[in-house]
Formats: structure tokens, C-alpha cells, sequence
């Protein structure tokens, strides 16, 4: 599952990725509404998650943008503003929730399971390339029909590479996204992980799928011809 976090408070931003991240999803983080705008334009989420006080557009605004776009995902937008009043102005915009801040991490993980859930557009898609499958619902990943066993961070490192299909995916997208940071010294890690996954995804007779592209980073597919 893949989230677009659009907060420009960078600690908070941090701290809800984090937590999201331990659950399994893949986060993305705008700072503006600007910058959220254009990712939800070329990226596709399994959900938004929205903070209303942003400082070059307010969350309205994106809310509104992005539903005029013609984007159906569903929206969660968080503020500090209560009043009922406020409440009616962000669903009137488009939104499918509203999470008063402060609040629980438990709660907007609530939130965001039950939009999941009344979001047939949003249910968990199979992933699939050549031969390999991953259920994101499951975390069940096999290939030719045959289970695969992944540590968590084999498994982070797989949907990230699945979900840009084709795309030749950095080192350090690869560090920010499933370990958290985008410092040199995890590239090494990154590394030894793609190939501990390499060995499980192309055991075997099989046509590899998993590749180095010297100097940039991995794609996942079939080998180029």
C-alpha cells in the first residue's frame, strides 16, 4: 500500500511515516501543496493523507485541485481546526475524512484501514511481473506459484521495485523509503538486502528479474533485449 503524506511540518511528517512505514505501506512526503499536488498527479496512491495549514496552498485548496483533477483516491485531512463548520468546509472539498489534531497513531491508522476499505478503487491490487506476484494485503510474494519467504525490509525493497516497474530506482530512493534515510553509508546496505532478495526472486531456471543498472541503481523486469 502506498501513501502520499502532504505535511511541512518535517518532524511530524517524519514521525508518520515512520509509523506507517512499520505497518508496511510505502510513504511519500510532499512539504508543500504545491509539490503534493504534482506527485498525486504522476504517482498513483492507495491514499492522501492531507494537512489542512500548508504554506503555500491549504489543504482546501489541494483537496479541491486534486478532485478537480478527476483523482478518486481517497483523502484524510489533518488540522488543529475542530469547529463543526471547518469540519463541512473539508468534506465539502472532497475529502473522505477529517482527523482533528492531536491525535492518536492508532486512530489515523483506523481511518485509513476503514477508507481502504469503503474505497473500491483503493482494495489492494496483486502486483504482478512476468511470473512473480505480490499481494500487498497478504505480503504474500511468489513467483512461478511458489511461495517466497522475505524479511520485512526484502519485502520493502521488492514493492518499491514493483510498484516503478520497469523504472530504474536509486540507492537512496531505495534508503528513504524503506529504511527511512538517504545517507550515503546505507548504500552498502541496500546492497547486501537486493542481493539476499536476488537470490529468492531468481532462484533457479527462471529468467532474471531483479538488475543492476551500474552507477544509478535497480529496475525490476524483464532483461532488456
Amino acid at each position: 500500500m502506498r501513501i502520499l503524506l502532504i505535511e511541512d511540518d518535517k518532524e511530524a511528517a517524519r514521525l508518520l511515516a515512520r509509523g506507517l512505514r512499520e505497518e508496511g505501506w510505502i510513504v511519500d512526503i510532499a512539504f508543500s501543496g504545491e509539490s503534493g499536488d504534482e506527485m498525486a498527479s504522476v504517482n498513483t496512491y492507495d491514499a492522501i493523507v492531507l494537512d489542512w495549514m500548508l504554506p503555500d496552498r491549504d489543504g482546501i485548496a489541494v483537496c479541491q485541485s486534486l478532485r478537480g483533477s478527476g483523482l478518486h483516491v481517497p483523502i484524510l485531512i489533518l488540522t488543529a481546526r475542530d469547529a463543526i463548520e471547518d469540519r463541512v468546509l473539508g468534506l465539502n472539498a472532497g475529502a473522505d475524512d477529517y482527523l482533528p489534531k492531536p491525535f492518536a497513531f492508532a486512530e489515523l491508522l483506523a481511518r485509513l484501514h476503514a477508507l481502504l476499505r469503503r474505497s473500491e478503487l483503493t482494495r489492494p491490487v496483486l502486483l504482478t511481473v512476468e511470473d512473480l506476484t505480490l499481494d500487498p494485503r497478504s505480503h504474500q510474494v511468489m513467483r512461478g506459484g511458489i511461495p517466497i519467504s522475505l524479511t520485512p525490509k526484502e519485502y520493502g525493497i521488492l514493492e518499491t521495485l514493483m510498484r516503478h516497474a520497469g523504472e530504474v530506482v536509486s540507492r537512496a530512493y531505495l534508503g528513504e523509503h524503506v529504511w527511512e534515510d538517504e545517507h550515503d553509508s546505507l548504500t552498502n546496505l541496500v546492497d547486501v538486502h537486493v542481493s539476499h532478495l536476488r537470490r529468492k526472486v531468481d532462484q533457479g531456471p527462471v529468467t532474471p528479474l531483479i538488475h543492476t543498472v551500474r552507477g544509478h541503481g535497480y529496475r525490476l523486469g524483464p532483461p532488456p533485449r
